[in-house]
């Protein structure tokens, strides 16, 4: 009744239908962009903004979750590195830490960290950075395997050489050993 009265086809109802479920198609598809773009402009907030003390700290701290341990001697290596290597005061270090920490349980790789140490410095200035994260895995006295593996990671994320890596390791043990 309702074709005969429009004069439809068949055809002309498939054309409409189509049309029609494209343009909701598109409503939906920019509705998930303006999410999208909300959702962008949120995390490039200026407190989720990463500088040279944000990503060292990240660093740090992924290094001292690599064992799934949090651990109050680890949190003080982070803190005292913090104060001596970023001029920080002891409420700057603990607000710093604060931020970072669910930063870097968000975080879906440690690159975005990285990319702003190595951006900041020379090449034996990471390789001090490695001797801090070495400082941070044996604050607790014991090296997880966990953590000597994200220190590696981040070692070649920084482009410092296996030799390097290893000879920074060995420097933080003697000087524990001492």
């Amino acid at each position: 009744m309702f074709m005969s009265r429009y004069n439809l086809k068949n055809r002309d109802i498939i054309k409409l239908y189509k049309i029609i479920r494209d343009i909701l198609v598109f409503k939906k598809l920019k509705a998930l962009l303006a999410d999208f773009s909300n959702e962008l402009q949120q995390t490039n907030k200026p407190e989720n903004s990463i500088d040279f003390n944000t990503g060292l700290a990240a660093l740090l701290v992924e290094v001292m979750r690599a064992d799934s341990k949090i651990e109050q001697s680890e949190l003080d290596k982070i803190a005292d590195i913090l104060k001596t290597q970023c001029e920080l005061d002891t409420s700057q270090v603990k607000a710093l830490i604060d931020k970072v920490r669910p930063m870097v349980e968000a975080a879906l790789d440690l690159h975005q960290f990285v990319k702003e140490v190595n951006a900041k410095t020379s090449y034996e200035e990471r390789m001090e950075v490695i001797e801090l994260l070495w400082h941070v895995a044996f604050a607790d006295g014991h090296l997880d395997d966990y953590e000597d593996h994200i220190i590696r990671k981040i070692s070649s994320l920084m482009y410092v050489a296996h030799v390097d890596f290893v000879a920074a390791k060995i420097r933080v043990q003697e000087s524990l050993a001492n």
